[in-house]
């Protein structure tokens, strides 16, 4: 597994801890949003990040898309 999937893998584990849901429920929210691709896109400013700033980045770009 490529370190960008296992990077994608760890945003979802975080973001499904951090809202209490289940990751099929979080896995909905990406694909609806977009999150995916732009966790991808962004991955080399994202993983040297950590984790409560990554959910607070998740959070803003889903709610700019809303």
């Amino acid at each position: 597994m490529s370190s960008k999937t296992l990077f994608l893998v760890h945003c979802l584990e975080e973001y499904k801890t951090a809202k209490n849901s289940t990751g099929k429920q979080i896995i909905t929210l990406f694909k609806q949003y977009g999150v995916l691709d732009y966790i991808m896109d962004c991955y080399e400013a994202l993983h040297v990040t950590g984790p409560a700033y990554i959910v607070e980045d998740i959070d803003l770009f889903i709610a700019a898309r809303r």
